[in-house]
């Protein structure tokens, strides 16, 4: 299982629709609109790196609003 936060940028006021809407996409387990210089941080998780990007690419940045998307994932050291 890869884990990873994904910090969204999204056009002005859209910050609280935009965390609703990812909210209820498969796979992401958490979506809160926050202040500073990302607008929404989401927490997702996938089976694997590939299925990680297609959650981010196909579904997440398909959302209207968004302008600029910032995956990190987590790692265990």
């Amino acid at each position: 299982m890869v884990q990873a936060y994904i910090l969204i940028q999204t056009e002005v006021g859209k910050a609280a629709a935009v965390a609703a809407e990812i909210s209820g996409i498969p796979g992401v387990t958490q979506a809160e609109d926050v202040t500073g210089p990302y607008d929404v941080i989401v927490r997702a998780e996938a089976r694997n790196v590939d299925e990680l990007g297609k959650l981010v690419v196909a579904q997440i940045q398909a959302v209207e609003g968004i302008t600029r998307t910032l995956t990190c994932p987590i790692v265990h050291i």
